[in-house]
């Protein structure tokens, strides 16, 4: 069963930064898009970065000149690199395909912008 386990979430002051990371197993990663979501209480689900296995791009104009996807394919990982980070930003962030496939969401992880 494909897992897809993201970490580096926490607690940071407006304009800091955070990375995050998910792993993926059993599955051929490099095959994939991969996409970074994010989720807060009362919403939808909405999609935040993407990336092709090619390595291009596109973003949320909400994160557009903050964050930075990437992926490493020998690692079977996707990163976020979020800077700049406001308190809208607050959420919980998940990594799936993209599109996403329903069986695929892990736990996410929590990201808390706030003094």
């Amino acid at each position: 069963q494909v897992q897809l386990v993201e970490s580096g979430g926490g607690l940071v002051q407006p304009g800091g930064s955070l990375r995050l990371s998910c792993a993926a197993s059993k599955i051929i990663f490099n095959i994939y898009r991969m996409g970074w979501y994010r989720q807060t209480p009362g919403k939808q689900r909405e999609l935040v970065a993407r990336i092709t296995s090619g390595s291009i791009t596109n973003y949320a104009d909400s994160v557009k000149d903050r964050f930075t996807i990437s992926r490493d394919n020998a690692k079977n990982t996707v990163y976020l690199q979020m800077n700049s980070l406001k308190p809208e930003d607050t959420a919980v962030y998940y990594c799936n395909t993209y599109p996403p496939e329903y069986d695929y969401w892990g736990q996410g992880t929590q990201v808390t912008v706030s003094t």
